[in-house]
């Protein structure tokens, strides 16, 4: 992770670790970096979620980008893939999408795409850095100065792409999503009304602070309890930026990420479209994929945490198929990052033409006990004290035959604890020695 940079772009609290400023200078590097070796100025293309502070950062960028004599085109509210998908398509030198994902709504950020709508290269964002560290750039003058661009049609353009994927229609399927009260919360509903399912919605009432509160994929219990109480067959979930997708069957029961590259490396083996009969997935994923994959004759890819890493690993691998336990798939015939609506219609396209309701489907993913914490710290090095490793020691024999992965996240100022192993009890029980361990060491 670079100074500014983490796993998934520039990321703080708003107006206090990314701020006006940094937006603006960093929209002032990107108007400059991409005119360079073009005829014309570049274009760049900026969305944003629905947090309070991603008006701020919108107009701090478009200003910064405008003043180095780039056009912005804005999208305003809509999802993470829909810039990646439309800065590749409609020929935009850069794309910006600005939204902190899956954190609450005092934190935000600012995520870059190359034209290909790829994660931008860690190369060009050590240049942004030291540009923000007190670089100069010329102003544009005169005629050079850019301009802003409406451009709300991308996004139309966005809904009948995904329109155009499914293979069948949905109609009498009774389909629950929850949008998280973002960047979805108008997308989502309009392609699943189109292609004829029921729908029933919650998260799609956006004030600006509520973004995943209580909502999305990282809380799961909301879509469990709209599909029980509505009876509905599937239920999908997204995240603040639409990029994650989880699931829950008609029974109430979540599907994460690991389950839905089960489901789909199945299905696309079966029709002979899984490319080198093999997926990607990250060390966070459960060993019960790895061992149900297996069963079905797909290798299995590990990558690093991060859906950017994820893709890295795919073009290496040559596999079309990968993606992360927290709901970030990545099906690259039609993407290069993750795509929650896109991972949705997947899954529905799946249950219609299987005839069969998801928990049946489901039935051959067998998950091992695994505990999650995710303990927010004021240093995320703390995970390299001697106190931590010396707990991350003692946990590791806890758990014969299983595992034990401690790491700093890259989006959050907090640690994630992953304990995983034959029988739960020892797995929660090693998982509570690193999270006091990783308490104490900070003093908390």
């Amino acid at each position: 992770m670079g100074k500014y940079f983490g796993t998934d772009g520039f990321r703080g609290r708003a107006n206090e670790t990314l701020t006006a400023i940094h937006a603006f200078r960093v929209g002032r590097f990107l108007g400059r970096y991409f005119a360079r070796g073009r005829e014309g100025r570049a274009r760049i293309l900026i969305g944003k979620d629905t947090r309070r502070s991603s008006y701020t950062l919108e107009f701090s960028l478009a200003a910064g980008a405008t003043a180095s004599g780039a056009d912005v085109y804005l999208l305003h509210v809509t999802t993470t893939p829909s810039v990646a998908y439309l800065t590749r398509t409609e020929g935009f030198d850069c794309g910006v999408m600005i939204s902190a994902s899956h954190n609450p709504y005092e934190d935000n950020g600012i995520k870059l795409f190359g034209h290909r709508g790829e994660k931008l290269d860690d190369a060009v964002l050590r240049l942004v850095e030291e540009y923000l560290d007190g670089g100069k750039l010329p102003l544009a003058t005169g005629a050079e100065i850019g301009r802003t661009v409406d451009f709300v049609a991308g996004r139309n353009r966005y809904l009948a792409y995904l329109l155009a994927l499914p293979r069948v229609s949905f109609r009498g399927m009774r389909v629950g999503l929850d949008c998280a009260n973002g960047s979805a919360f108008m997308i989502a509903k309009a392609v699943f009304d189109a292609l004829g399912a029921k729908v029933e919605c919650v998260g799609v009432s956006p004030d600006g602070v509520n973004i995943n509160a209580n909502c999305g994929s990282t809380h799961p219990e909301t879509i469990a309890a709209l599909v029980t109480e509505k009876s509905l067959d599937v239920g999908f979930a997204f995240d603040g930026d639409a990029d994650r997708c989880v699931l829950c069957d008609e029974r109430g029961r979540i599907l994460d990420g690991d389950a839905i590259l089960f489901l789909a490396a199945r299905s696309l083996k079966a029709r002979g479209e899984l490319e080198g009969d093999g997926v990607v997935a990250t060390k966070m994923s459960n060993t019960g994929l790895r061992e149900c994959l297996e069963k079905e004759k797909i290798a299995l890819s590990y990558s690093e945490v991060g859906d950017r890493f994820v893709y890295e690993k795919m073009l290496e691998t040559g596999f079309l198929l990968g993606g992360e336990k927290a709901g970030h798939i990545i099906f690259r015939k039609y993407a290069q990052c993750g795509d929650g609506i896109l991972t949705a219609l997947k899954m529905m396209e799946l249950i219609v033409e299987s005839k069969c309701p998801l928990s049946l489907l489901a039935e051959g993913y067998r998950p091992l006990p695994q505990i999650t914490r995710n303990v927010k710290v004021r240093d995320r090095n703390v995970v390299s004290s001697e106190e931590v490793q010396q707990a991350v020691a003692r946990a590791e024999r806890m758990l014969t035959g299983g595992r034990v992965l401690l790491r700093a996240s890259g989006t959050e100022s907090v640690v994630r604890i992953l304990t995983e192993g034959e029988n739960e009890e020892p797995c929660r029980a090693a998982a509570d020695l690193i999270e006091s361990a990783v308490r104490g060491a900070e003093g908390l």
